[in-house]
C-alpha cells in the first residue's frame, strides 16, 4: 500500500480512500472504506482512457461478470458507478498475499499445499464456468491466498464462454505463459482455456518457475502453442496430474470436476492458510489494514456544523414530529455535535491458551475468565459485543455495557428498553429505543449520547452503512438516516412482525432482509422500502433464523435453504431431518464461516458448503451433540455450543484444529431454559439465566 499523492480522490461514492493498492495500464485501485466501517478495494479508470470507448465498456464489462459469479470463490462486487466522468468499482477487499507474492516470498509450495491450492481453483473455475464464463486471465497474481483459501480477481477480460476474443489494436489479452494456446492463435475460447491457465499457475506454485519461458513475449507465446511445459523441477508425484491441465488440445484437459478428484488434497492440508508462513503473511496484511482503516480520520460520517444544528433546533424546539422532518438533536454537549463519532477502540484480544505451554491440563476445563453473577435482566436478549465492551439487559432496567476484559460496568442507560433490543453501527455506536419510543445511540466505548430521532419505534431490526431501521409502534418498518436521523422511508409489509422484537433483520448489499413472526422471510430495498422478494419457511418457533456472506442468505427452519440476497432466487434447499418417531425435525440458528455454514441437524452440528448445498467429509456426529435451539460460535480453534436435555445443560467446545476432534465440558449451566452463546475476540460469552461469564478459548 502506497499513500495517496496529488491528483488521487479522497471520496469515491460512500468510500473514503486511504491509499494506493496498485497501478496497472487500465486505472489505480485505492483502499476504501464506507461509513459502516466495511474496506473494499476500489478501481478507478485513468482520466486519460475514458474517452476511449472500448476500454471503458471493458472496464464496465468487469463489474457485470463478477456479479454474475454468486459463489465465494471471487472477489465480489459491492458498487459500481460513474464519478465526475471516471467509471470505478468497488471490489469486496481480499486481505492477504497474492500468489506471486508468496512464492517470491517462501518459495516454490509443499506438495500438500499445491494439491489444497488446486482443489480451491478448480471449485472457483467451477463457480465461474456455471455462470456461464471464462475468465481468461488465470495467473498467480489474480489470485488472492486469504484465511479461509485462495480467491480469483480481475475480471477485467472475462467474457461469456461464447464470446469472441478481444482484438483490439494495442491490447494483450492474456498474460504470456498463461493464455492457453487458442488464445494466442486468437481463436474463440472456452473453460478449457481456463484449465490450462490453472496448469500454467500449478506449475509456478510447485516450483517458482514458469511453465514456458523465453527471452522475449513473442518467444514464450511460441513455447505455449509449439512446445511442452518445464515440468522437471514439479515434485515428481504432481507431474502426471499437472501435465493433463496444459494439453495443447483444449479436449484433451480434464474439467474442474476432475481437478478436485485427482488432486485429492489429504485431510487438513487446507490449514496452510491458517497457520504457517501463509498465515503469518495474512495476519500482517490483516494487521497492515486494521492500521490504515482505524486511524482517527477513518469513517465517521461527516459532522454537522453547529449553523446546521441550530437551523435545525429552531425549525420545531428539540423534538419534531416523524412523517415532516425528523429532529435530531445532542442529548449531551459535545464538541463535534452529534453526528462527529470518535474512532471505535479496538477489541481487546484475549490470549489462546496453549496445553504445551501449561495454560491448562489436558483433560481439565480452563477456568472462565471472569464471571458477573446477578448481572442481567430476566428477560431472554442476547448480550452484543461491540469491540471492547459487552452490550446487555442490566440488572435493574435499561442497557449496560460491561468490560469484555473483566465483566466490569463501563456504563449503562436506564431509560432504554432493552427488550426492543439494542444494535452496533460500526462498531462505534450503540442503537436503542427508549420508553418513549425514541431511536438513541451511545458512544460504545464510553456511553456517551449522541444524535436521537423520534421515530416512534417498538424495536430495532437491523442497520448498514446508511440507515438504522425499526419497527413501529403500529407495525410498520421505518428507516432512520444514519447522516442526519431522518426518517427516510415508512412501510407496511405483508407479514405478521408480531409483539415487541419477535420479527428480526438483517441489512446487507442494498436489502433489509426481515425474518418475521409468522414465519416469512422478505426483502425490501434499502433505498425505498420497496419489497422485493418474500419466501415462508415453516419454523418450529414462528420465527425463521437467517445469516448471510457475500449476497448469499442461508436461512433455517423445517428446512435449511439458500437465497440469492440481491434477487431472493433460491440456490438450494437440504432435506427436512426426522426425529425417531417420525416427525419433522428444525434446524438451529445458521452460522457462517467463508464458504461454510454450520448448523444443528436434529442434535448434531453439520458442515454445510454454501455453494451447493451438500454436507462436506467433515462430520462429528457421536462426538458433539448440541441443543437444537443452541447458536453455534465460532471463537478460537473450536466450535462452541451448549447440549441440554431441558434439566441440565452445559457448554461444549469441539477441537477442529485436532485430528481426531477431542471435545470439552465446561461447568454446567444452572438455567437450561435461558441461555444465549456469543463470541468475539477470543472469548466466548456465556448467558446463563441472570449470570454472565467469559470462556476463554484455545
Amino acid at each position: 500500500m502506497k499513500p495517496l499523492e496529488s491528483g488521487d480522490p479522497i471520496r469515491l461514492g460512500p468510500y473514503r480512500i486511504h491509499s494506493v493498492l496498485g497501478e496497472g495500464g487500465m486505472g489505480k485501485v485505492y483502499v476504501g472504506q464506507d461509513g459502516e466501517g466495511r474496506v473494499a478495494a476500489v478501481k478507478v479508470l485513468h482520466p486519460h482512457l475514458t474517452h476511449d470507448a472500448n476500454l471503458t465498456q471493458r472496464f464496465v464489462r468487469e463489474a457485470q461478470m463478477a456479479r454474475a459469479v454468486t459463489a465465494g470463490s471471487v472477489a465480489r462486487v459491492l458498487d459500481a458507478r460513474t464519478e465526475g466522468g471516471r467509471p470505478w468499482i468497488a471490489t469486496e477487499f481480499l486481505t492477504g498475499p497474492t500468489l506471486a507474492d508468496s512464492v517470491r516470498s517462501h518459495g516454490p509450495f509443499d506438495e500438500p499445499t499445491v494439491r489444497a491450492l488446486a482443489a480451491a481453483l478448480a471449485r472457483a473455475l467451477g463457480d465461474i464456468h456455471a455462470a456461464g464464463l471464462v475468465h481468461r486471465d488465470l495467473k498467480p497474481a489474480n489470485i488472492v491466498l486469504t484465511a479461509t483459501g485462495p480467491r480469483v480477481i480481475d475480471f477485467g477480460i472475462a467474457r461469456p464462454e461464447h464470446g469472441l476474443t478481444l482484438t483490439t489494436t494495442g491490447e494483450t489479452p492474456i498474460t504470456p505463459g498463461y493464455g492457453a494456446p487458442e488464445q494466442v492463435l486468437g481463436r474463440r475460447v472456452g473453460p478449457p482455456a481456463d484449465v490450462f491457465s490453472l496448469g500454467a499457475v500449478l506449475v509456478y506454485a510447485a516450483s517458482g518457475q514458469h511453465a514456458y519461458e523465453g527471452s522475449h513475449v513473442a518467444a514464450v507465446q511460441y513455447e505455449v502453442v509449439h512446445g511442452t511445459p518445464r515440468l522437471d523441477r514439479v515434485p515428481p508425484a504432481l507431474q502426471p496430474l499437472i501435465g493433463p491441465c496444459l494439453a495443447q488440445d483444449p479436449a484433451f484437459r480434464p474439467v474442474p470436476d476432475q481437478i478436485i478428484r485427482y488432486f485429492a488434497p489429504p485431510r487438513g492440508a487446507e490449514r496452510v492458510w491458517r497457520k504457517g508462513p501463509i498465515a503469518k503473511d495474512i495476519t500482517s496484511h490483516e494487521h497492515r489494514l486494521h492500521q490504515l482503516t482505524t486511524l482517527p480520520a477513518g469513517s465517521a460520517p461527516p459532522p454537522v456544523s453547529r449553523r446546521r444544528l441550530l437551523t435545525g433546533l429552531a425549525v420545531g424546539g428539540s423534538v419534531l414530529a416523524v412523517g415532516g422532518t425528523a429532529a435530531w438533536w445532542n442529548r449531551k454537549a459535545g464538541d463535534g455535535g452529534p453526528f462527529d463519532v470518535p474512532p471505535a477502540v479496538p477489541a481487546p484480544k484475549a490470549r489462546v491458551l496453549d496445553a504445551k505451554k501449561g495454560d491448562y491440563v489436558l483433560g481439565e476445563t480452563p477456568e472462565p475468565l471472569w464471571k458477573a453473577p446477578s448481572a442481567l435482566a430476566e428477560i431472554r436478549v442476547a448480550p452484543l459485543p461491540v469491540r471492547d465492551v459487552l452490550i446487555v439487559a442490566a440488572a435493574k432496567g435499561g442497557i449496560a455495557a460491561r468490560s469484555v476484559v473483566d465483566g466490569s460496568v463501563r456504563w449503562s442507560a436506564p431509560d432504554v428498553m432493552a427488550a426492543g433490543l439494542f444494535l452496533s453501527l460500526s462498531d462505534r455506536l450503540v442503537a436503542a429505543v427508549d420508553r418513549d419510543g425514541t431511536l438513541v445511540t451511545f458512544v460504545a466505548s464510553t456511553g456517551e449520547p449522541k444524535w436521537a430521532s423520534p421515530a416512534q419505534a417498538a424495536s430495532l431490526l437491523a442497520a448498514d452503512a446508511e440507515a438504522v431501521y425499526v419497527i413501529t409502534e403500529d407495525g410498520r418498518v421505518r428507516a432512520i438516516g444514519r447522516s442526519d436521523a431522518k426518517v427516510r422511508w415508512t412501510v407496511k409489509v405483508d407479514a405478521d412482525l408480531g409483539e415487541k422484537a419477535a420479527s428480526r433483520g438483517l441489512a446487507a448489499q442494498r436489502r433489509l432482509v426481515i425474518t418475521a413472526a409468522d414465519g416469512s422471510v422478505l426483502a425490501l430495498d434499502t433505498s425505498d422500502g420497496r419489497q422485493v422478494w418474500q419466501h415462508r419457511q415453516l419454523t418450529d418457533s414462528g420465527r425463521a433464523r437467517a445469516d448471510q456472506s457475500d449476497g448469499t442468505l442461508c436461512v433455517t427452519g423445517k428446512q435449511l435453504s439458500a437465497f440469492d440476497l440481491l434477487s431472493g432466487k433460491k440456490h438450494w434447499s437440504t432435506k427436512s431431518p426426522k426425529l425417531p418417531n417420525g416427525d419433522p425435525a428444525f434446524w438451529s440458528s445458521p452460522t457462517i464461516d467463508g464458504r461454510i455454514v454450520y448448523a444443528t441437524e436434529v442434535i448434531f452440528p453439520v458442515q454445510i458448503d454454501i455453494r451447493t448445498g451438500k454436507t462436506t467429509d467433515w462430520s462429528y456426529t457421536g462426538l458433539l451433540e448440541c441443543d437444537a435451539g443452541s447458536p453455534l460460535v465460532l471463537q478460537g480453534s473450536a466450535l462452541w455450543s451448549v447440549a441440554s436435555d431441558g434439566k441440565r445443560a452445559a457448554v461444549r467446545a469441539l477441537d477442529l484444529s485436532a485430528d481426531p476432534q477431542p471435545t470439552w465440558m465446561f461447568p454446567v449451566l444452572e438455567n437450561p431454559d435461558q441461555y444465549w452463546l456469543t463470541g468475539d475476540a477470543n472469548r466466548v460469552f456465556v448467558l446463563d439465566g441472570t449470570s454472565l461469564s467469559a470462556l476463554p478459548v484455545f
